[in-house]
């Protein structure tokens, strides 16, 4: 089992969503950015710290090598990746970077207004833009402060 997997497999076995692993470049330091949904007022330390015992347990049983274990949540300006995410945020305010440009254009703002057969649809300034789900190589939300 890849290390991805094995640490989705760890983290929503917990009851949590795994919304994103970062890897230091020698894979020293495993970065992993958790969410519960359901839960008022987000991700706190103690979930972290769960999260966290359980899966140093998990890698050190299946000898994975790394220096140090983060774990946080996705914050404000929370990253999306999977379908589900573009759907769960539908309203919010997004940045997005493509990996290939649409008619010369890499970055968009604008208002998320879901995903629809592999396409992300976008409100902004100019109108409305589909973009392929797969061309999509960042995305994230705005955050709001009132």
């Amino acid at each position: 089992m890849d290390l991805h997997n094995l640490i989705d497999l760890t983290v929503t076995g917990l009851g949590y969503e795994l919304v994103d692993v970062e890897q230091s470049p020698r894979g020293r330091v495993l970065r992993l950015f958790i969410d519960k949904p359901d839960k008022p007022g987000g991700i706190d330390v103690e979930d972290c710290s769960l999260v966290s015992n359980q899966l140093s347990r998990v890698l050190a049983v299946e000898n994975v090598d790394y220096d140090r274990l983060e774990i946080s949540s996705p914050g404000l300006d929370r990253v999306l990746k999977k379908p589900a995410d573009f759907e769960r945020f539908t309203g919010s305010e997004i940045n997005l970077r493509l990996r290939l440009p649409m008619n010369g254009r890499r970055n968009f703002n604008g208002v998320l207004q879901g995903v629809q057969d592999g396409k992300v649809r976008l409100t902004i300034d100019t109108g409305e833009v589909e973009l392929d789900l797969g061309n999509i190589d960042k995305a994230r939300l705005v955050p709001k402060f009132d």
